[in-house]
């Protein structure tokens, strides 16, 4: 004997088409949905405030506006960070401190390595701490070290990924272009 089907009710099949169709929904929407991309030249630069590294209090990007900022990421467990942060010593000495200013944001989990690694070095440019990563959230970081560096008015003007052995020129020129 052989087993009995039967065909699917047209409530069934009714059922199953929608299904399909919601899903087929969804998957366009999930496809056209906006996705979160790094900040590129020509966007604003995000503010935010952080704890200074070494000391008490805070600084923000803000706190900078009227000057063209240099904004570093960078963590002790990022060898390329370890090269970039003494090479940027060498750009703040030659622009003039009312019109440049680099600023560093630290990711290390715990303070106590950033803070072993600058006691090794000679830096006069301000670190902030940001253990959380909350900061290069914002700019939707990509890559380590990862530099902005932004105009006058808050803009980011040009973006900087990685950090190699002649990366300082193309930084330096990017710079004197912006600060005139």
């Amino acid at each position: 004997m052989q087993p009995r089907w039967s065909r699917p009710s047209r409530a069934h099949r009714g059922f199953v088409a929608g299904a399909r169709f919601g899903a087929l929904l969804l998957a366009a929407a999930l496809a056209l949905a906006p996705t979160a991309f790094a900040i590129e030249p020509g966007e604003k630069a995000p503010d935010f405030k952080a704890a200074k590294l070494e000391g008490s209090g805070s600084l923000g990007l803000s706190d900078y506006r009227g000057k063209v900022v240099y904004l570093d990421f960078w963590a002790s467990w990022c060898a390329p960070c370890l090269k970039a942060v003494p090479a940027l010593e060498t750009l703040r000495e030659e622009f003039p401190a009312s019109k440049f200013q680099i600023l560093a944001v630290n990711l290390d989990k715990q303070k106590k390595k950033a803070l072993k690694f600058l006691a090794k070095q000679n830096i006069g440019y301000p670190s902030v701490s940001n253990p959380r990563g909350d900061i290069p959230g914002k700019f939707d970081l990509e890559t380590m070290p990862s530099s902005y560096l932004i105009d006058q008015k808050g803009v980011v003007r040009y973006v900087h990924k990685g950090f190699r052995d002649g990366d300082l020129d193309v930084i330096r020129k990017e710079i004197a272009r912006i600060i005139k």
